[in-house]
């Protein structure tokens, strides 16, 4: 979808604004919360196609089916196996490091249901490959976009994590009952 059509789809037909103050480095982490309903995926998409960007996203492997897989995985999608404990972290933050290029947006959640226990993956990689972790929240009341925080990961984990999670406790979901922080 072209960089026109889609600014016209989000921002004039469905009324989305922006308030992004950090502007994208070369690699980066992207943390997208509130994440309660598969429209955030569509919002995503709209955005960093409406601003230029491409961003890549790991995504549950069931949703790698024909024929979403290969449409997925040209979008930028890296399907994940949860149920095995693989060293999906090393492997992406190795990826990285050795790129010179290289955005990927997580969840944090992990899902759409409400969740107290964040998964800390996108922690993990922006730590090992020495990312910034830029946070982007999606606030269906207000209809806007957000990211005016950035975390460095410094290795404190739980510290880190709260921060994270007040930041977006700021933003209401698609199905509120669904965000937990």
């Amino acid at each position: 979808m072209s960089q026109q059509l889609s600014r016209f789809i989000l921002y004039k037909l469905m009324g989305w604004k922006t308030e992004v103050t950090i502007s994208l480095p070369e690699k980066y982490i992207i943390a997208l919360a509130p994440h309660t309903s598969n429209w955030d995926f569509l919002m995503g998409q709209l955005y960093s196609r409406a601003e230029g960007f491409r961003c890549d996203f790991m995504m549950k492997k069931e949703w790698f089916f024909w024929p979403l897989g290969p449409l997925f995985r040209k979008m930028g999608g890296i399907p994940v196996e949860r149920s095995k404990h693989t060293s999906l972290t090393d492997q992406m933050a190795k990826i990285a490091r050795e790129s010179t290029h290289f955005g990927l947006c997580i969840t944090p959640e992990g899902t759409r249901k409400p969740t107290r226990e964040w998964k800390k993956g996108f922690y993990y990689i922006a730590l090992k490959a020495e990312l910034p972790i830029l946070l982007f929240g999606l606030d269906y009341k207000q209809k806007r976009i957000v990211c005016t925080k950035c975390v460095v990961p410094n290795g404190n984990l739980d510290m880190q994590m709260q921060e994270i999670k007040q930041y977006f406790s700021q933003f209401q979901g698609k199905i509120p009952a669904n965000f937990v922080v």
